[in-house]
C-alpha cells in the first residue's frame, strides 16, 4: 500500500484528504506541522509528501528542502495564497507540483497519480536478480547464456515487478504504468499476463518468485542472498 505523508497544521484540511487517499487505497500519515513530518519521515518511508506552506515550528519551504535533501519522493505543496513569488519560492525549495487552497480532492488525487507514475519510472537499464537480468534497452531477460525475447507488455510486466521488489502492488496499478491511464479493457488481462511470465520463468530460475497478494494484487519476491 503506497503511503503518503500530509503536513498540515489545518486538521480539517488532514481529515478531508484523509478520507480521500483511504478510498483511493492509500494509507495517511498525519504531521501537524513540520518538525513532526520530518520525524515520521525517519521511521516510515513514503511514497509522496503533501505540504502545506504555512506551519509552526518548520514551515512548508523548509520542510521541501529537507524533504528534497534527503528522500527522492515527490512533493505537492498546500497553499492558500495566490502569489507568483509563493509560487516561485517553492519550486526553488523543490517542489514538485504547487496547489492552491482551497482546492477539489479529486484534482490533488489526479496530481498525486501522475507524480508517482513520473517518480516510479526507474533509471536502472539493468536489473540483476541473482543470475537473471532484465534489460530494458534491449527488452530481453537473460538467465545465466540464455536470453529471452518477451512479448512487449510481458517485458514490461516484468520490469515494472522486478522495479519495486516486495511490493505489493495492485491490479489498477499495474494497468495504469504498463497499459496507460486511458486503458478501458477488462483489468483480468494483468491476471492472463502474470501467468503467463510465471509459466515462462517457473521452472527456469529461482531468482525470483511472482507471488500474488490475495485481493490485493501481485507482487515480486527475489530470491533470499
Amino acid at each position: 500500500m503506497r503511503k503518503i505523508l500530509v503536513a498540515d497544521d489545518d486538521i480539517n484540511i488532514r481529515n478531508i484528504v484523509k478520507v480521500y487517499l483511504n478510498e483511493e487505497g492509500y494509507r495517511v500519515l498525519e504531521a501537524e506541522n513540520g518538525f513532526k513530518a520530518l520525524e515520521i519521515l525517519e521511521n516510515e518511508t513514503c511514497d509522496l509528501a503533501i505540504v502545506d506552506i504555512m506551519m509552526p515550528i518548520v514551515d512548508g519551504f523548509e520542510l521541501t528542502k529537507e524533504i528534497r535533501t534527503n528522500y527522492n519522493i515527490p512533493i505537492i505543496l498546500l497553499t492558500a495564497k495566490t502569489q507568483i513569488e509563493d509560487k516561485e519560492k517553492g519550486f526553488l525549495s523543490g517542489t514538485d507540483d504547487y496547489l492552491v487552497k482551497p482546492f477539489e480532492p479529486k484534482e490533488l488525487l489526479f496530481r498525486i497519480k501522475a507524480l508517482l507514475r513520473r517518480y516510479d519510472k526507474p533509471n536502472e537499464v539493468i536489473i540483476q536478480l541473482g543470475s537473471t537480468k532484465i534489460n530494458k534497452k534491449s527488452y530481453e531477460v537473460h538467465i545465466g547464456h540464455q536470453a529471452f525475447l518477451l512479448p512487449l507488455k510481458e517485458f514490461e510486466l516484468l520490469y515494472f515487478l522486478a522495479s519495486h521488489p516486495n511490493q505489493v502492488l495492485s491490479r489498477d496499478q499495474l494497468i495504469e504504468a504498463i497499459w496507460g491511464v486511458d486503458y478501458k479493457g477488462d483489468e483480468r488481462t494483468v491476471d492472463v499476463h502474470i501467468k503467463r511470465l510465471r509459466d515462462r520463468f517457473s521452472a527456469l530460475t529461482d531468482d525470483f518468485r511472482i507471488k500474488t497478494k490475495r485481493g490485493v494484487g501481485y507482487f515480486l519476491e527475489e530470491k533470499q542472498k
